[in-house]
């Protein structure tokens, strides 16, 4: 009995310690390897709830904490976020020169992030530019743009996106486009488009990443096949673990391994758990049903009589708690199937409403994941892997391909081919 209580307590003892110890490599790791999501909607969620004129005027002061957000500079240093691709998204649904136009003034946003805190930002492009910027204490600032529509169907817009600093293209949003088809819409192409492999080719000519995201099977292997550059998945997760349209087949993540391409997890709870999916499913038709006429018995509907049904199903079925392990597991996942050089973190913070994994709630929780991992198994390597050491990896392929000359100008005059 004595020899078991003091067991015991020596476990306990010892559990403290082995926290601190991973929470010391955590902190390690991040100082050499800068932490890079690849994927926040902040700038949108700014744009959306301030407006362009208190952006460019008189916005709060983005430091402190701020509770309308996932995201503020305190929490990104506690995060020890080292670069953040800010997505700069506008819905599909708009005019493609309303997509351009709101585009650039999104861009803007981000690039007025270090002008107006340039102790704690700096703009960047490269690999190169990032590893500096972290070197120098400053989170870099990169951009992705979240949907082929937002270049209205102009090689000549994404070009200039690229000049004005942007780093990925994410080929579709939640809608097909003229080019190429949604994971979540119905296809109407078959994959890409000719047009839509010469903007693949484009994107490997101005050094931009092709985020594959958002796009249908068909479109991720097309790509695939055309790409001279390693692709990325800006913010997805791993099917197996949940049949969601916007995740990657095991099959695909081979593929990205041989393009030597990088999956970075999403944190959306629908993209996370299987029941979580099919949860909100449910909830969705439930609303539609009971704001439906034959339900409410008049042609004009009773909303708030549907409201209040809707609160007594909600109290009834109570949607299923998403966590961070869950989240580790597609990591998991990712890593065994495509290897542990094919995987990184896509967060979507500020991106998918209210509803976030528990434990990761906000961008100061990085560390608590990748503490998970190392408790997993993980080595101080491949956590700096899976970081940001595989971002870096494929920035500095994109980079190469682009300062190939002959590819260059081969592009230019023939985009396809």
């Amino acid at each position: 009995m004595k020899a078991a209580l003091l067991a015991a307590a020596a476990l306990l003892a010892a559990a403290p310690a082995a926290a601190q110890d991973v929470a010391a490599r955590v902190a390690r790791v991040l100082k050499a390897t800068p932490l890079i999501d690849g994927h926040n909607d902040w700038p949108e969620a700014l744009r959306e709830r301030e407006g362009e004129a208190r952006w460019t005027i008189d916005l709060r002061d983005l430091g402190a904490r701020t509770p309308a957000y996932n995201t503020d500079i305190a929490r990104l240093r506690r995060g020890k976020v080292g670069a953040q691709f800010w997505s700069v998204w506008v819905s599909p649904t708009l005019p493609g020169k309303e997509q351009v136009e709101q585009t650039l003034e999104q861009i803007d946003l981000v690039r007025s992030l270090p002008e107006r805190y340039p102790e704690t930002f700096a703009l960047a492009r490269t690999a190169a530019d990032v590893r500096r910027a972290h070197a120098a204490g400053r989170i870099a600032c990169l951009i992705g743009v979240e949907g082929g529509g937002q270049i209205d169907g102009s090689l000549s817009v994404l070009r200039s996106y690229a000049a004005l600093g942007a780093g990925y293209l994410t080929l579709t949003h939640s809608l097909t486009i003229d080019w190429a088809d949604s994971a979540t819409d119905d296809p109407r192409h078959g994959g890409l488009t000719d047009f839509g492999r010469k903007v693949v080719l484009e994107l490997n000519r101005l050094g931009m990443l092709v985020d594959l995201s958002h796009v249908s099977d068909k479109v991720m292997r097309d790509a695939l096949a055309v790409t001279r550059a390693p692709v990325i998945f800006s913010h997805s997760g791993a099917r197996a673990l949940n049949d969601h349209p916007r995740n990657v087949s095991d099959d695909v993540l081979r593929l990205v391994a041989r393009n030597g391409g990088v999956v970075m997890v999403d944190y959306a709870p629908p993209y996370v758990s299987d029941a979580y999916r099919r949860w909100s499913a449910d909830s969705l038709a439930e609303k539609a049903r009971l704001n439906s006429p034959p339900y409410n018995g008049l042609d004009i509907g009773q909303p708030d009589k549907a409201a209040r049904d809707y609160a007594t199903w909600l109290a009834a079925h109570p949607a299923p708690t998403v966590t961070l392990a869950q989240v580790a597991d597609h990591i998991d996942h990712v890593a065994k199937v495509a290897g542990v050089d094919h995987v990184g973190l896509g967060s979507d913070f500020d991106g998918v409403g209210e509803t976030l994994p528990q434990g990761l709630t906000d961008v100061s929780t990085y560390p608590a994941l990748l503490a998970e991992l190392m408790r997993r198994g993980w080595s101080d390597t491949d956590i700096a892997k899976l970081a940001g050491e595989n971002v870096l990896r494929v920035m500095e392929a994109a980079e190469r391909v682009k300062a190939q000359p002959a590819v260059s100008q081969r592009h230019r005059d023939h985009p396809g081919g």
